[in-house]
């Protein structure tokens, strides 16, 4: 019994130091298989597992487009304030993809991403056949354009506008406000003014987007300095834009806008929007979970758009009217154009006052990104944008009628996707679930070790206390007389010669 007590108690031992050893392996080694297959598969290469992903974004998106119909055009031009209706949505489903993939040796890949554009009617809330009056925007456009040049070019103007018939509103179908229509005022003003509107065609808000490209990106692979990864190196060749007033508005900053370096901190994030013309930094709001994944929300600050005035490192996207917009005239033609958050969401409330039929909302006109911290790929978001048109009285040019200054919204659209399906579900084994079954196992042999040594030493011990006690005990050793002293010899032998002198 004893024996076997012992032999349980040895391999109760042995196996509290596997799991003791299995368990510190995990805890040291674990951190660094994961990161080291994060690396691996989120760098920029044809053998990575996001490469994939990066190339042709298989994530569905999806652009919602919401327009503001004027609905007292004749007002307007007396004077009143604009009363605005929202129209939409009008969703577009959105496919993009990379061509002209070319690798650098400096640890950088080029390429150009296109996207095109395809109208989902069981999604909309109406048809592109539907017509909205809307702002003339070549006409007003042009008009604010031209108001400091001489007065008989203005009248000049003026007089082709009205053999024209062009009108400062206009009642048109989405589709044509979106995606062009021919007019034929684009080669009056190239006549009267060359160069003010340098193309020609089509005119819509949105021409140049569907079937086109960004601009050429060149950015970091990460191959050498993971860091760096999906970080802009170069757009159409450029270092720095060349649109605004400063060297720091001019940086291009960040990724593309697809994916960021791993292991993200909570902090902020920068893109460069070419639609924007500028880069962008977002700052972090919350973490949470998207689908059991977490994630790092991301939103845009205040200052995002704000004047110089309120915020003094934009003095350089100026001239600047309130805060809450941003001119981007430099790089839409010289037209006097604005972006914002739909609805005029953050900005000053005298943009919003000036119209009526806006309400501002942060859960409705928020942008927000929500992004996986460990790889650095977005899982969910939402990019919301406002177009507006800076329109005025002219004088010279009548069609302008009495129209008081203002600041208004022609637009907004939402481009939306999150990652779902057997990509989410891969991405949910691969970077959740296993991490997470990783860090489980190393705790639980860690704490199954403590238990199993215990065990094991108090088994050893009572093995020991029972062998001791069947053990057969040692005979008792008999009394021994004291040892004689050194005079005994002596006193026996007086003692034997009393005992013969006696018999004597």
């Amino acid at each position: 019994m004893a024996a076997a007590r012992r032999r349980v108690s040895v391999g109760l031992g042995l196996a509290g130091a596997a799991c003791a050893i299995l368990g510190v392996c995990l805890l040291l080694v674990g951190p660094v298989i994961i990161k080291e297959q994060v690396v691996k598969n989120v760098r920029i290469d044809p053998s990575s597992v996001s490469f994939s992903m990066w190339k042709d974004i298989p994530v569905p998106f999806y652009m919602s487009v919401y327009f503001f119909e004027v609905l007292n055009p004749k007002e307007v031009l007396r004077g009143a304030k604009p009363v605005l209706n929202q129209r939409g949505p009008y969703v577009y489903r959105e496919f993009r993809y990379k061509t002209n993939i070319t690798f650098h040796d400096n640890d950088t890949v080029s390429f150009l991403e296109y996207r095109k554009l395809f109208f989902q009617p069981d999604m909309s809330n109406g048809s592109e056949e539907e017509y909205i009056v809307v702002p003339n925007v070549l006409m007003m456009g042009a008009a604010v354009m031209m108001e400091n040049l001489p007065n008989f070019v203005k009248l000049l103007l003026s007089g082709a506008l009205a053999g024209l018939k062009q009108e400062a509103f206009m009642n048109r179908t989405v589709g044509e406000i979106l995606w062009g229509y021919e007019d034929p005022l684009i080669d009056t003003i190239n006549a009267l003014v060359p160069g003010l509107i340098p193309f020609k065609g089509k005119f819509g808000l949105f021409v140049e987007l569907n079937n086109s490209n960004s601009g050429l990106f060149t950015v970091n692979t990460g191959m050498k300095n993971i860091s760096r990864v999906h970080m802009v190196d170069s757009w159409n060749g450029l270092k720095k834009v060349n649109y605004w007033r400063s060297s720091q508005c001019n940086m291009i900053n960040g990724t593309a806008g697809e994916m960021w370096p791993p292991f993200m901190s909570p902090t902020s994030l920068e893109f460069y929007s070419p639609d924007a013309c500028r880069s962008m930094t977002l700052v972090y709001e919350q973490s949470g979970k998207f689908e059991g994944v977490p994630t790092y929300r991301f939103v845009a600050p205040k200052t995002l758009f704000a004047n110089g005035t309120d915020y003094p490192p934009n003095e350089g996207f100026c001239p600047c009217m309130q805060s809450g917009i941003q001119n981007v005239s430099t790089c839409r033609l010289k037209a006097p154009m604005f972006i914002s958050h739909p609805h005029f969401y953050n900005a000053d409330p005298t943009l919003v006052n000036a119209v009526e039929g806006l309400h501002p909302s942060k859960d409705q006109h928020a942008l927000f990104l929500d992004v996986h911290p460990m790889t650095g790929i977005p899982m969910n978001c939402s990019i919301k944008l406002q177009l507006n048109l800076y329109i005025k009285q002219v004088s010279g040019i009548i069609q302008t009628g009495k129209i008081k200054p203002v600041v208004l919204p022609l637009l907004w659209f939402a481009e939306s996707g999150s990652i779902e399906g057997a990509v989410l579900k891969q991405f949910y084994t691969n970077l959740v679930l296993i991490p997470t079954l990783l860090d489980y196992l190393q705790y639980i042999f860690l704490g199954l070790s403590v238990p199993l040594i215990i065990s094991a030493a108090v088994l050893m011990a009572r093995s020991k206390r029972t062998a001791a006690e069947k053990s057969p005990r040692h005979p008792t050793m008999q009394s021994k007389p004291p040892p004689s002293s050194e005079t005994t010899p002596l006193l026996h032998d007086a003692g034997t010669l009393s005992q013969n002198d006696a018999e004597a």
